[in-house]
């Protein structure tokens, strides 16, 4: 059996831990290997070895971080399909989402190669009778980032690259359910010239990130996962004195107008809710259309399409499926019960992915794509994330229905407008109370040079991930306010050297 380790000090390691935990292949409900779950000493050992090194990465300048970075992306690049390979074998997901995942990762590093202009403060003149004031954005130390499941390259790329080019060391925590992806990341790291024990990669579980959300050396903690482990993630490492960015659940709503071209938001809906089964917080699991006609064509296209949904192993010789399994046999009955519970809290169950024939499925931990109409807010599968292939009918009567819908509901990550009109998608745009926006747009993921994050229950800490906000979250911010008295520059001529 395979032992996944962790990554210290530049290197894999060999040490034997006392805990494992087993890694599968979704798609065979086989299991492929088994990781490593670091004890406490294990972490706090990571920590000590990312803060030894932090001296001397601190003091490297900008632009150099910046020359690692670039070589680290053609590194990637370089790799993309080895990557998306591991992802679709541990993860499940189908093989173009999971390149897909890798591409937008790199964004985040091309953003984060600018560092040498990004960093470098600012600077005014005479602010007072010859007095100058400037900024200087330093590095915290130690950061740690937590990551889920769900995006195993993406998400971490989010948070270790700025956190590195600005001159911090890192310690990743990634899922232990698919943890080869970022150990290579770790090891094309060094392979771009990343001094040993810069970044490293901790296995392990609550164990593991209890240490990093108290050890003092560890100055800043990114998190991606659940609203519950958010909270608990925001709470325990403030009360030590840390900055936190931590990102929680949604529930994303997608309000289709009845003006809106309905072939286009049909398509968008497919992806938005089905793509990588439904395992991304950034997923639309409720559509909301204005208006019973809009509502009842918008149904009848979309189980059109779901009969043409096809679902199978990520991994496939061959065109891609449209959607692979779930993560765990355990995550797959979640969402079942999420499914039963909309039959008996009385929405019409129109397509069950329990029911799906699925080729090639074998023991692995499928669901087909699912669609539920006349969805409540009242139900658990309108209040609650699934996180899987279920998408919901939330029928609107206007479009001050669908915003209070919206605004109403504990989440505020993303949602989208489809309409032709400008009017209802600016009103749309200052109404919502949610963090992203897409107008005509199903997924609103922000490009790399801005920042993600939600509003409400959905974002924890004042600052989102990458763009701006990931280098001022990644820096503290120093002020300098000078004056040099003429005379000290009389006294410094006595000094001169004679003229010869």
């Amino acid at each position: 059996m395979k032992t996944l380790p962790h990554y210290l000090n530049g290197q894999l390691t060999s040490d034997i831990s006392e805990r494992y935990a087993p890694v599968y292949n979704p798609a065979t409900g086989e299991q492929s290997a088994q990781v490593m779950l670091a004890s406490a000493d294990e972490t706090r050992e990571a920590v000590r070895i990312a803060d030894e090194a932090f001296i001397g990465w601190a003091k490297t300048s900008p632009l150099k971080r910046a020359r690692i970075l670039f070589k680290f992306k053609a590194l990637v690049e370089e790799h993309a399909d080895e990557l998306a390979r591991l992802i679709s074998s541990e993860h499940g997901k189908v093989f173009s989402d999971a390149k897909g995942e890798v591409t937008r990762g790199l964004e985040v590093v091309e953003f984060a190669c600018g560092i040498p202009h990004l960093q470098k403060g600012e600077h005014s003149m005479n602010v007072g009778t010859g007095v100058d004031s400037y900024s200087m954005m330093q590095p915290l130390g130690v950061c740690a980032g937590i990551s889920p499941f769900n995006f195993p390259a993406m998400v971490p790329m989010w948070m270790f690259p700025i956190a590195l080019a600005c001159g911090n060391t890192f310690v990743m925590k990634p899922s232990e359910k698919d943890p080869s992806t970022p150990l290579r990341l770790a090891e094309l790291l060094s392979e771009a010239g990343l001094p040993a024990g810069v970044f490293n990669v901790v296995n392990g579980d609550k164990e593991a990130v209890d240490v990093l959300l108290t050890d003092e050396r560890v100055q800043a903690v990114s998190f991606v996962g659940s609203t519950p482990i958010a909270e608990y993630i925001y709470a325990t490492a403030s009360a030590h004195g840390k900055r936190v960015q931590a990102l929680g659940g949604a529930k994303n709503h997608m309000v289709i107008m009845p003006d809106a071209d309905l072939d286009q938001a049909v398509s968008a809906l497919m992806g938005a809710a089905y793509g990588s089964a439904g395992e991304r917080c950034m997923a639309i699991s409720v559509a909301v259309p204005v208006g019973e006609n809009t509502a009842n064509r918008l149904r009848e296209k979309l189980v059109a399409e779901l009969a043409n949904l096809t679902v199978g192993p990520g991994l496939v010789d061959g065109p891609d499926n449209d959607m692979g399994p779930l993560i765990t046999g355990e995550h797959r009955d979640k969402v079942a019960g999420y499914i039963q519970a909309g039959v008996d809290e009385g929405a019409e169950l129109v397509v069950d992915g329990r029911q799906a024939a699925i080729e090639g499925a074998g023991e692995g931990y499928f669901i087909g794509g699912t669609l539920f109409d006349h969805v409540t807010p009242a139900m658990r599968i309108h209040s609650e994330e699934i996180f899987g292939p279920v998408l919901s009918i939330a029928r609107a009567a206007s479009f001050d229905d669908a915003v209070t819908m919206i605004n109403s509901h504990e989440y505020g990550n993303g949602t989208a407008i489809f309409t032709r009109d400008g009017d209802a998608a600016r009103q749309f745009c200052e109404q919502i109370q949610v963090g992203m926006v897409g107008v005509n747009v199903p997924i609103p993921v922000p490009m790399a040079f801005h920042s993600f994050g939600g509003w409400k229950r959905s974002l924890f800490g004042p600052l989102h991930m990458h763009g701006p906000d990931g280098v001022r979250f990644n820096t503290r911010m120093k002020t300098i306010t000078q004056r040099w008295p003429d005379g000290i520059r009389e006294e410094s001529n006595h000094f001169s050297m004679p003229t010869m």
